[in-house]
């Protein structure tokens, strides 16, 4: 179920209209194809049971990509909300600093132009800081949340707070950018709450890591009998403080089918040929006098009468 936005786009008028693009790999962002296919595997597994409901949640929506992604398997009655400053000031000079270095184009009206390229409405919209995420989206109402908001480390411990908080007792939780060199912050927030904050590990990819604050042998043991049978994807368990940890890799999987725009891209309209300069020659290679290929026959034998005259 989708909403109006719950705050005015702010980028200025003059700002020309992003263009919408042609195809999901157009949209600008960092979804690893076999990311894709470990989303679209929790995700459609939470679809098919009848006994997982919710919402789903993101936080950090840069040019939507992932957002994209994620609305393809929201069903009736749930409701899909994404949280981002967009074009908002940032609440502090860090966080400033972080929007400016990391992502300079981000605005909310090249997202929703994005996002509608391929839905028909927008997810519900909150253009705040993350922190306020516990106060606007109720208590244990998601399914699935993604968080790839700030890097830095006191806003990422917000976020895991608030995501225990709005976390349905078995939702799937996502962190991107654990591991990252350039994000030390996400990592100590996200392996602290590991070790002392009741965040419990399903698996690992390259760049995200996949929690739960429920039970999270359920997931591990249907995930790991979906991986025994995939050649593109490797896997192994790792114990981490006598808890399982499945590991898993790529090994050439293919993404599943990108979402499809909804109405196909208008075609540019086609450059007429120039058309030819009329020849001027005449049918024996010399040049026609000008103006003479514009008189009447019986004015041009006149004319030509005269001069044959004048030489003889």
């Amino acid at each position: 179920m989708s909403h109006v936005s719950q705050a005015p786009v702010t980028t200025p008028d003059i700002e020309p209209a992003p263009p919408s693009p042609s195809t999901f790999a157009d949209v600008k962002g960092w979804f690893s194809a076999y990311d894709q296919v470990l989303f679209d595997w929790f995700l459609a597994r939470q679809n098919q049971s009848p006994d997982t409901t919710g919402d789903l949640l993101e936080l950090g929506a840069f040019m939507g990509k992932s957002a994209i992604f994620l609305a393809g398997y929201l069903r009736d009655g749930e409701e899909f909300t994404v949280v981002d400053l967009f074009d908002s000031p940032a609440p502090d000079d860090f966080n400033l600093a972080e929007m400016r270095d990391s992502y300079p184009t981000l605005t909310r009206r090249g997202f929703e132009t994005n996002y509608l390229t391929f839905h028909e409405a927008l997810p519900t919209v909150i253009q705040a800081p993350t922190s306020v995420v516990a106060d606007r989206v109720r208590p244990a109402s998601c399914r699935f949340v993604h968080i790839d908001a700030s890097h830095l480390h006191e806003h990422v411990v917000q976020d895991i707070a608030s995501s225990r908080v709005v976390a349905a007792p078995d939702a799937v939780v996502v962190f991107d950018d654990y591991r990252s060199a350039h994000c030390p912050g996400v990592a100590a927030a996200v392996w602290a709450a590991v070790a002392t904050g009741g965040l419990r590990l399903i698996a690992v990819s390259a760049s995200k890591l996949y929690a739960t604050w429920g039970d999270p042998a359920p997931h591990q043991a249907a995930l790991l009998a979906w991986l025994e049978g995939r050649t593109d994807l490797w896997h192994g368990v790792d114990i981490i403080d006598g808890h399982p940890l499945v590991r898993i890799g790529d090994e050439g999987v293919t993404a599943p089918p990108a979402p499809r725009p909804l109405r196909a891209p208008v075609a540019p309209e086609p450059v007429p040929a120039p058309v030819p300069a009329r020849s001027r020659r005449s049918g024996r290679g010399a040049v026609a006098p000008a103006g003479q290929d514009l008189l009447p026959p019986l004015v041009t034998r006149a004319i030509v009468t005269a001069r044959r005259r004048r030489r003889a």
